[in-house]
């Protein structure tokens, strides 16, 4: 059934022209995400969004305060490439207190991306954390550049 959903959502895609940018799925004790872009660049902005909402609860008129930082990423290939992005928000996160509100990717290729990110500190009193994440997995990781864009599989673990 889900199979026959998916058809029908991709042929809608394809004749709007309109693409979602990213869907959950279920896994075992994790949590999985599909993400969409009509160009890599978008992919990797889409990435760091699904990551975000499965982080926070942040409304979307939520005014965007603090502080911008440019990262420079690295991967073996564009799944790695994608993992590590996600990592180093998730460690932004964890690590140093931060919400990535925003991300801009400036440059990306298969192997380096830059990105502009947007960030706000944490602030318990204002937004609660929804699901703590562990860790990005590479267990099923995939990207893929198909005729309507890319698509990319991650699943996180909780």
């Amino acid at each position: 059934m889900k199979k026959i959903r998916f058809l029908v959502d991709a042929v809608i895609i394809d004749y709007n022209n309109a693409m979602l940018n990213y869907t959950f799925f279920d896994h075992t004790a994790d949590i999985g995400v599909e993400i969409f872009g009509q160009t890599r660049k978008e992919l990797f902005a889409n990435a760091s969004l699904a990551l975000k909402e499965i982080l926070f609860d942040i409304p979307s008129t939520e005014p965007l305060r603090g502080r911008k930082k440019i990262i420079t990423v690295e991967g073996a290939d564009t799944t790695d490439l994608l993992i590590n992005y996600l990592r180093e928000i998730l460690y932004l996160v964890n690590g140093e207190g931060w919400i990535v509100r925003n991300a801009e990717i400036t440059r990306c290729g298969s192997k380096r991306l830059t990105a502009n990110l947007q960030l706000e500190p944490f602030d318990q009193k204002k937004y609660a954390i929804k699901v703590e994440l562990k860790a990005v997995t590479y267990h099923n990781a995939s990207v893929k550049k198909e005729h309507s864009g890319w698509r990319a599989k991650v699943i996180f673990d909780v």
